[in-house]
């Protein structure tokens, strides 16, 4: 249960992990008496298993789905809470931010938004594994391990990277990733943030020197994207790490990095 008066937080997870994968920083966060949860995407069941078992609850639910999600979340909680989400759950977190929703948001290695021009090589080889058919855009996709390994496991032991997806990986809806991949071309593409809120909350954006499905060039273009705000755009860097950085063994490192930040904006 969250800690009674604590400021809320929110967690988002990204395509292919569960929202139980946020369980350790739920447990940490409560430790520093925030009130933490992790809502699961629209159509997730409460266990992996069932959200395994029945893929077809996520197919179709695109980037608009999933914000107005998390609003329906947040408008039942007292405060405005800090949201914090990883890979395509920090494009999440930028839009309610944007959107004045959140008290602070923190994007950990997040999916591109509108206006990020450039996708290295790796991230478009991540992105494929949707894109290669158009009929995903209305299906759930899964991962193998093989290609859990390249996308989230390429900074740590094929062993770890295993146990990972056995334990966290589901199938998400490939909705979200044809939406970033055509976001450009798109004028009222639901990948778009309002990157130009001067009364936002502050953000932090991180980026993973090794991470293969959003590289830190992704990161760095989205900072320099707020770069007309006078509100507070952070950026802290991990240079080890891929992007299993919330949920493999050195997750606490990246949850701490966030706490700290927190403290140093008085949140």
């Amino acid at each position: 249960m969250a800690s009674a008066g604590g400021t809320p937080v929110v967690f988002v997870h990204g395509l292919w992990l569960h929202a139980d994968s946020w369980g350790a920083w739920v447990d940490r966060f409560r430790e520093e008496g925030y009130a933490p949860t992790a809502p699961g995407w629209p159509g997730d069941a409460d266990t992996i298993e069932e959200t395994r078992k029945q893929p077809e609850r996520v197919a179709g639910h695109g980037i608009d789905d999933v914000v107005d999600h998390y609003a329906r979340i947040i408008g039942a909680l007292a405060a405005k809470p800090v949201v914090i989400g990883h890979s395509f759950g920090g494009l999440i977190v930028q839009r309610l931010l944007g959107q004045d929703l959140a008290a602070a948001g923190v994007a950990i290695d997040p999916a591109p938004i509108k206006g990020i021009v450039f996708l290295p090589p790796s991230a478009l080889r991540v992105a494929s594994i949707a894109l290669k058919n158009p009929g995903n855009k209305r299906r759930a996709v899964a991962l193998t391990a093989k290609q859990f390994r390249y996308g989230f496991g390429n900074a740590i032991s094929a062993e770890e990277s295993n146990a990972l997806y056995e334990r966290w990986a589901i199938p998400s809806p490939g909705k979200p990733l044809f939406e970033a991949a055509f976001a450009n071309l798109a004028p009222g593409s639901p990948a778009k943030v309002n990157t130009s809120n001067a009364t936002r909350g502050p953000l932090l954006i991180t980026g993973g020197g090794r991470d293969h499905t959003v590289p830190v060039a992704i990161s760095k273009a989205t900072v320099k994207r707020y770069r007309k705000s006078p509100a507070v755009t952070d950026y802290r860097e991990f240079p080890d790490r891929g992007h299993s950085l919330t949920v493999d063994s050195g997750w606490r490192e990246v949850a701490e990095t966030v706490l700290t930040w927190l403290k140093e904006h008085v949140l």
